[in-house]
Parts: structure tokens; C-alpha cells; sequence
């Protein structure tokens, strides 16, 4: 995203830019594009499978069909169906969806709307759940991840080059998403993915369906709370270091740095910050993202991730990939 020359009119624009989202996010949360892919209705058919109002349903389908994300037919009653080319996109089964990411922009926004609040308080936003719960959103959060990272994953590993290692520890690796690449890059090499207990059992399925159960170990725990464990020559922390605060970044970086053997290595993907803080300007959005959703996480910059390496005890920080979202690569080393 680059910056662009604002006038009242772009404001304008950009501000009424949640309306659509909302539609899209609604949709996605009652799972309306499953249930009319398997079986189009009419907006009482569906209003009866989700036990609520017609009217609101017929509003909701109308808009949706404004937005060409469902088609409309000119019967009486109209009927209401998704295009298969959304369907593999927005259902539930779709293998390459965006359902979950969908979902999880939803949750984001409850938070966003709240930011002038969060502003005079300091403190992130509260938390309000979907209509699908805590435990759905937590789901929609891991397959959101999944979605986002899956078609990166492969490309971005690749064009770091040759990856030396033979033991690897994924921190929050969750379904193995990077993991998977990895391990591939390193046909003799064996991995360990440390996650929250409630993740595990995602990552044992994913891993299973793919044959690589044998070459990953699967630990739960909290990079909080728990030792990491030890013996890696390599660490992959992907998406993690913009959830924390400088100094629980410091904390987490000397566990890491414990669980190495001496010249191990530590991966970092992330969205870094340009010193001026504004560029890229997804990286400036993503730390307001943080300021909503955590208590001290926010993007940085490279020398602020350099000093906290330092402090941890690593060397050789460097650059191994720049990118404009999350798809800048840090390398650091554990002295020998």
C-alpha cells in the first residue's frame, strides 16, 4: 500500500470502506455462502435454517448480491446462490479459502472501532466475540494464519536461499504452515513445534495428512511462561515478535537464544518499520492493529529488533529478505 495525496472526497471514501467489509464479515460469521453453495434458498429458506429474521436476511442477501459476492435470480420469491468461483474462496470446505481470515477481520474490527477509546486509555480494546463465540473466533484466528501464510510459505522459504539445519524449532508453529517448507528445504532434518496446548491437536491432524508426523516433535507450552526446548540449530519465529512489547521481545529472544547450540540460528518474519515509522504504510496500520488487540505489541523497526537481538546475546543481525508486508526476514546468530 503506498501513501496517497488526500482529499475530502478520498476521506469520505475511506471512511464508508466499512460498510462493504461489514456485509462481507456478516455473511462470512452466519456462514451464508456454505449454506447457499450446498443449497440455494430463498431468504426465508435461509432465515429458517439460521433461526432469525426474514426481513433482516432478505437485507443482508441484497446487499451481499450488490457486492457480487452471491447471485440473485428474478424469480418471485428470488433465490439466492453462490458462483463457484466465490464458493472456493468463501465455504467452509474450500482448500485454498479465505473463510478464516474473513472471520478474523471481523474480530479486528470490533477492535478497530474502538481506537479513539483505546487512544485516551492506553489500554487495547475489549474483547467482544462473534456471533460464533470465543472458541469460533480462536479457530477463525488459526485458520486465518493458515490461509494468509499458506501461499507464502513455500516462495518465501525458497528464496532465502540454502537453509543449513538440522533441527529446527517452529515457536507457535501452530498447523505447521511453515514448518511443512522447512522441512522439505532440509530433506534430513527434523523439527520441534512449540505451541499453546489448545493448538497441538491441529498441528498433530495437519501433519499426519501430509506424512511428516515422524519428523516433528509437537511440545506445548507459552514462550511466557515456559523454557523453550532445547538442542535447535535453527529458529523460526514467524509472525510473533509485532504481538509483543520490546521487553517481552527481549525475554523471548533469550529463551531462544537458550534453546540454540552455539552458532544456531533465528528466522524472523515479520512487517519492519522504516526509521521514519510511516513506511511501509501497512506496517504503520499494523501497529494500530496491535495497539487495539495487545497490551504492549506494535511493529518495529530493524534497529529496534537489532538492539533487543544484541541484548539477548545474538550476532550477525542482518536483513536476509525485505518486504513491504510480512514478508521481511532477520537473521541473528548465536556465537560460537
Amino acid at each position: 500500500m503506498t501513501q496517497q495525496r488526500l482529499t475530502g472526497k478520498k476521506i469520505l471514501e475511506m471512511v464508508r470502506a466499512f460498510q462493504p467489509a461489514c456485509v462481507l464479515i456478516a455473511g462470512g460469521d452466519l456462514d451464508v455462502f456454505t449454506l447457499l453453495h450446498k443449497r440455494p434458498m430463498t431468504a426465508e429458506q435461509l432465515a429458517g435454517k439460521l433461526k432469525s429474521s426474514a426481513r433482516a436476511v432478505e437485507v443482508l442477501l441484497d446487499a451481499l448480491a450488490a457486492l457480487g459476492a452471491i447471485k440473485k435470480s428474478a424469480a418471485e420469491p428470488p433465490v439466492y446462490a453462490v458462483p463457484p468461483r466465490l464458493a472456493e474462496a468463501l465455504t467452509e470446505d474450500a482448500k485454498r479459502g479465505v473463510l478464516g481470515m474473513l472471520r478474523h477481520q471481523g474480530a479486528c474490527l470490533r477492535k478497530w472501532s474502538d481506537l479513539a477509546a483505546v487512544v485516551l486509555s492506553g489500554k487495547p480494546a475489549q474483547k467482544r466475540p462473534s456471533v460464533r463465540g470465543h472458541e469460533g473466533d480462536m479457530e477463525s484466528f488459526i485458520r486465518a494464519m493458515h490461509e494468509v501464510s499458506s501461499p507464502l510459505a513455500a516462495p518465501l522459504v525458497k528464496s532465502l536461499g540454502r537453509l543449513k539445519f538440522k533441527r529446527l524449532l517452529d515457536l507457535g508453529g501452530a498447523s505447521g504452515t511453515w514448518t511443512v517448507p522447512l522441512l522439505k528445504r532440509a530433506p534430513g532434518a527434523s523439527a520441534t513445534i512449540f505451541d499453546l496446548p489448545h493448538v497441538i491437536p491441529m498441528a498433530r491432524r495437519s501433519l499426519a495428512k501430509l506424512g511428516l508426523a515422524d519428523r516433528v516433535k509437537l511440545v506445548p507450552g507459552s514462550f511466557y511462561t515456559d523454557q523453550l526446548p532445547p538442542g535447535h540449530d535453527l529458529a523460526w519465529v514467524s509472525a510473533i515478535v509485532h504481538q509483543n512489547s520490546r521487553a517481552q521481545n527481549r525475554a523471548m529472544f533469550k529463551k531462544i537464544y537458550a534453546a540454540l547450540v552455539p552458532g544456531g540460528r533465528m528466522l524472523i518474519r515479520d512487517v519492519v518499520l522504516e526509521p521514519s515509522r510511516t513506511r511501509p504504510v501497512h506496517g504503520a496500520l499494523f501497529a494500530v492493529n496491535m495497539l487495539v488487540g495487545t497490551q504492549g505489541g506494535s511493529t518495529f523497526t530493524f534497529r529496534e529488533l537489532a538492539e533487543d537481538l544484541r541484548t539477548a546475546g545474538f550476532g550477525g543481525v542482518r536483513y536476509l529478505r525485505r518486504g513491504e508486508a510480512m514478508d521481511t526476514v532477520i537473521e541473528a546468530v548465536r556465537p560460537r
